[in-house]
């Protein structure tokens, strides 16, 4: 199939879009990287009559940091995203998670903002970004919003994003100290949605004790999750077996997975906490290797 017939808009600014988007809110879409609208454009599940293409606003590409933030722009690739020193050295989930982002075509053009924005539960960004407490910067012709990401995520694709407005970037703390991540999935073939995503990151003490972690999963409910009592199970303490079996006894009470045609909800609960054991694991010894100066 192909979209219906819609109107072109390609602004070269943020407030050119802004004022096109004020203009057409109620019918109007707008185009990241494509990844996601594209296919619906195509089946005309999503019916515009004005498209605004973000592609041509330099200023949404940008990956900036700084002491006190990271700030990613909207329109920055999956691959930029990945192949940043900023990004890994401030928010290494991010880094580790990129590379189970579909296919590297996809990466190339998909865009950060685009996939927070779309808030799929099964895809991993939105989750990561809910571990990392990151803040959604939503732009309108009236304002700007600072949005936590715990108040971002609605459910399935569905955000707290008006629709005059416009995700502009996503700001994040940088990690310190001995901070290591690691990302896990489980799917049906390389590059598909998983069934069952698992995400660290975590900071060790100079002693060893786990000073701060962050675990996300995704295809576990209906919205991105975060697992805080696994967190909680950990928080000053070192990574034990023991507390490894705490944490995902403790992950597969606390998700709502649904069955589908791919899997059952006991299969997605239990390989949850398999997962999550896994990269907890999996970050400590990254964090470990941080110490002594490895490659990551």
């Amino acid at each position: 199939m192909k979209p219906v017939d819609f109107t072109l808009h390609q602004p070269t600014s943020l407030e050119e879009a802004l004022a096109l988007l004020a203009d057409h809110a109620d019918t109007a879409k707008v185009l990241a990287g494509g990844q996601s609208l594209v296919p619906l454009l195509n089946f005309r599940l999503a019916r515009p009559e004005h498209l605004i293409d973000l592609g041509r606003i330099r200023a949404l590409k940008a990956i900036r940091r700084d002491e006190h933030r990271l700030s990613i722009g909207a329109m920055a690739t999956h691959t930029s995203a990945g192949r940043s020193n900023a990004v890994l050295g401030s928010a290494p989930l991010i880094h580790r998670a990129v590379p189970h982002i579909a296919h590297q075509a996809i990466r190339t053009r998909g865009t950060i903002g685009g996939s927070v924005a779309h808030a799929d539960p099964a895809a991993e960004l939105p989750a990561v970004m809910l571990a990392l407490d990151a803040t959604i910067v939503a732009v309108s012709h009236s304002g700007t919003r600072e949005i936590a990401a715990k108040d971002f995520f609605v459910g399935n694709l569905i955000t707290t994003l008006q629709e005059d407005e416009l995700l502009s970037e996503i700001r994040i703390v940088p990690s310190t100290g001995r901070t290591g991540a690691a990302f896990l999935e489980v799917g049906r073939r390389r590059g598909d949605f998983a069934l069952v995503g698992a995400g660290t990151q975590l900071r060790l003490a100079d002693d060893g004790v786990v000073k701060d972690i962050k675990i996300c999963l995704t295809g576990v409910s209906g919205r991105p999750h975060r697992a805080e009592e696994a967190e909680a199970a950990l928080q000053g303490k070192p990574v034990t077996q023991e507390l490894l079996d705490t944490a995902a006894e403790s992950v597969r009470d606390s998700v709502d997975p649904s069955d589908d045609l791919h899997a059952t909800a006991d299969y997605r609960r239990d390989v949850a906490g398999t997962l999550v054991a896994r990269a907890i694991r999996a970050a400590s010894d990254d964090a470990h290797r941080v110490t002594k100066g490895e490659c990551t």
